[in-house]
């Protein structure tokens, strides 16, 4: 099967059918990442063009780097430095990098539903690189590609997520996805950084870490930002720590085969201590890996789309 829209905007309205078909492909670009020569002519022809209103390092470089391993040409456009300084809109923008050529456009935008706007009006598939506290579906898709590759299956396993789930759109496009694939998803963090009204997704909400990594298959560990601090959410980080911090004792509550997990980049020592982000439960590093062969997956399948929908738009 292919997707059935032209655009990867969400794992809310993702189906199952879609997620493991996305997965399923990921699971053979993985193999290509583990050869010598990384060079396939998957997406021979395509032009691929990474559009980031905010910085990004992995994300970006991720998805440059999964186009390059299948013979794309990829361009990177900073927000910084075009036309959008000078007050081109977004519609505009998206127009200009579509008449150039641009078959597939990655965005991450401050704004959430900026990428549902720019889909709208091109005919270019476009991927949600990130919009404001909506999602973050590419990181939803790798992480749980890395649960399924660890554990086996995403059923009916327990995935503790910890932190600032306010500003999260990693947390929200787990919830979404993880819940589809029959996952029991629990969260936990300060009152201030938990939004109202966050159990209707059907997660559950624990005001002590403990409730939450007990009995735990995954434990996901969220960037706790200097900000919050600042804006008032947390007393201190200090006090973040000892109340929320993933630390060995506490991860001793958890499943004895736990999987940790962090989207990155870690504080080390303020969402988890050294010794869990580098124990041998850690799949950190496995979440990287996984992000390309996901992003290939997802390269490879919308512009395989492109190529053979003749009712597309």
């Amino acid at each position: 099967m292919a997707l059935r829209h032209k655009d990867v905007l969400g794992l809310k309205d993702m189906t199952v059918e879609e997620i493991d078909e996305i997965l399923n492909t990921a699971e053979l670009m993985k193999h290509i990442l583990r050869q010598n020569n990384k060079r396939t002519p998957h997406l021979q022809g395509k032009s691929i063009v990474t559009l980031f209103y905010e910085n990004s390092t992995r994300t970006r470089l991720s998805f440059e780097l999964a186009s390059k391993y299948m013979g794309a040409s990829a361009a990177n456009v900073s927000a910084a430095s075009s036309s959008v300084q000078k007050g081109e809109t977004l519609i505009d923008t998206g127009k200009s990098i579509e008449a150039m050529g641009a078959d597939v456009i990655i965005m991450r935008h401050p704004m959430a539903g900026a990428a549902h706007l720019l889909a709208r009006n091109l005919k270019a598939s476009v991927i949600n690189g990130g919009d404001g506290m909506n999602e973050h579906p590419t990181q939803g898709l790798l992480d749980i590609y890395t649960i399924r590759e660890r554990l086996g299956s995403v059923a009916g396993k327990k995935v503790a997520i910890i932190g600032d789930i306010m500003h999260s759109r990693v947390a929200r496009s787990n919830i979404w996805g993880l819940q589809k694939l029959g996952a029991q998803v629990v969260l936990a963090g300060p009152e201030t950084l938990i939004p109202m009204e966050i159990e209707k997704t059907g997660a559950k909400v624990y005001n002590q870490i403990e409730d939450a990594i007990e009995g735990a298959d995954v434990v996901m560990g969220l960037r706790i930002q200097n900000e919050r601090q600042k804006d008032g959410l947390i007393p201190s980080i200090r006090e973040y720590v000892e109340l929320f911090g993933i630390d060995e004792k506490r991860m001793e509550l958890a499943s004895p085969n736990v999987v940790i997990m962090h989207p990155g980049p870690i504080n080390r020592g303020v969402e988890m201590s050294s010794k869990v982000a580098d124990s041998p439960s850690s799949a950190i590093n496995e979440q990287v890996t996984n992000g390309v062969a996901v992003r290939m997956a997802l390269l490879y399948l919308l512009t395989r789309r492109r190529s053979t929908s003749h009712d597309m738009y």
